[in-house]
């Protein structure tokens, strides 16, 4: 057992990021398309249209917070695994999967139970009241997805625990499986049913319900770290550990969650003030259309994400082992690769708004939810390519284990920049403030994340190998 991963620290490490970061890519750009799909079904859905879209895009956040909690504890527990196989310490391996699987299940109970009891006040926060139509549909949507909660977040803890066990395959496959059968069902319930918008939720429910049986099949069949009924006792040193390490991927979406937020309700506030949007009938409008780009969004950093969370397994182990030469080597690489992936994606919505819209039904709606759009894809992304850079220098750090480094940095770039922009730039701006926020918070956050990652080189160049 303990040799097991130990090709980790010999093989190539470009055949490494191939095995690890292409399957975590993949599995988190399937689960990005959960939602994304829903709202493009939605969209093209005449009875739903840009009110359906809005409603996704309240919900949205409150998914993101599940999927914070889940990353926490799958990511930290990943963490925790890789660097202590590294270390030779198996057992410690196997109580951090069972402590981490009983965390999961007991935050995922509690957080559906606060979502069914305080719904209505959840929606309102995340700007679902801007008109009438877009609430209704908030709340039936909200509820569907709320009764799957616990599958979703099983699901996603899991998925990093499988790939430290080395089996990142499998870790694809199973959410691949749950995610194909949401595509299959989307439009059979929206548009042969028309269940609107219980419809695409109930869809996305049986796709995790199919993710997580799957998960729960495999940790039976664990290759490398099998838990016993002992490990499944939770222990304070093992949770705080893994929590302390999962933190930086708790905060990068949590913060998130606090920067949709405040983008939401600056975009009902001032939106009401526009001459256009401030008529009941386009009222929802910019809400639906700030909601598809981050979807984009979210698309690039499902990629960005899946690179650097990919190479966790292998930074943990070769960090162990004392091997500074290699995690040097695979920073440089995962930067480069980082910085591509951002580079496409700046091409793609600088030159192709329109063709990136309509996909989310433009056709069914006014023009001023295109003209929104493109203004919105190309003012709102263009500096992706930083937003690219600064992801995978906080996993990486995490990864590392400067989970104190990263936190700071996720927090400064979320939560001071993201929501503080969000807040400020619309007083001077109006509505084309919230489109500013992403640039300025991303300019900003990368001058401080070039700091770390010198800082980083430098670090690693002094160690010695072992």
């Amino acid at each position: 057992m303990e040799s097991s991963n130990q090709f980790l620290g010999t093989e190539r490490i470009g055949k490494l990021m191939r095995k690890y970061a292409i399957p975590c890519i993949i599995s988190l750009l399937v689960g990005a398309l959960y939602n994304i799909v829903d709202q493009i079904f939605i969209a093209n859905a005449s009875y739903l249209g840009s009110y359906g879209n809005a409603a996704n895009t309240v919900v949205f956040p409150l998914t993101v917070v599940a999927l914070a909690i889940a990353v926490m504890i799958g990511d930290g527990c990943c963490a925790f695994v890789s660097i202590s196989l590294g270390q030779n310490e198996v057992l410690k391996a196997k109580r951090s999967v069972g402590n981490a699987v009983v965390m999961c299940l007991v935050s995922s109970i509690v957080l559906a139970a606060l979502y069914l009891v305080f719904a209505d006040t959840i929606l309102a926060l995340f700007g679902g009241t801007v008109n009438a139509e877009t609430y209704h549909h908030s709340q039936e949507y909200f509820f569907y997805i709320t009764l799957g909660v616990p599958f979703y977040m099983f699901g996603q803890t899991m998925n990093p625990i499988i790939r430290a066990d080395g089996n990142p395959r499998f870790a694809m496959i199973s959410t691949l499986a749950g995610a194909v059968l949401n595509i299959i069902l989307d439009p059979v319930f929206i548009f042969s049913f028309r269940w609107g918008m219980m419809g695409a939720a109930v869809a996305t429910v049986i796709g995790q319900l199919v993710t997580a049986a799957l998960a729960v099949w495999y940790l039976l069949h664990m290759k490398i770290i099998r838990p016993e009924k002992s490990d499944y006792r939770l222990k304070g040193s093992i949770c705080g550990r893994t929590l302390t390490l999962g933190m930086t991927s708790f905060l990068s979406q949590i913060s998130l969650v606090a920067a949709m937020a405040a983008i939401n309700n600056m975009i009902r506030k001032y939106g009401a003030l526009d001459a256009v949007f401030g008529q009941e009938q386009y009222a929802q409008i910019p809400m639906a259309v700030v909601g598809i780009v981050m979807k984009f969004f979210q698309i690039v950093i499902s990629i960005v994400v899946g690179m650097a969370a990919g190479c966790i397994p292998v930074v943990g182990f070769n960090m162990g082992a004392k091997k500074p030469t290699r995690v040097k080597e695979l920073f440089t690489k995962l930067l480069l690769a980082e910085a591509t992936v951002g580079a496409v994606a700046l091409v793609l919505v600088e030159l192709l708004p329109r063709q990136l819209i309509a996909l989310f039904g433009a056709a069914n709606e006014s023009v001023y939810y295109t003209d929104f759009a493109v203004k919105s894809f190309r003012i709102y992304l263009c500096m992706i390519i930083l937003a690219c850079v600064n992801k995978a220098c906080f996993i990486f750090l995490q990864a590392m284990g400067k989970a104190a480094e990263s936190t700071a940095l996720s927090m400064v770039r979320e939560v001071v920049f993201g929501v503080g922009f969000a807040l400020l730039l619309p007083r001077f701006f109006g509505l084309d403030g919230v489109l500013y926020s992403m640039p300025m918070s991303d300019i900003l956050t990368f001058l401080i994340a070039g700091y770390l990652i010198c800082k980083t080189y430098r670090e690693l160049s002094t160690k010695g190998e072992v």
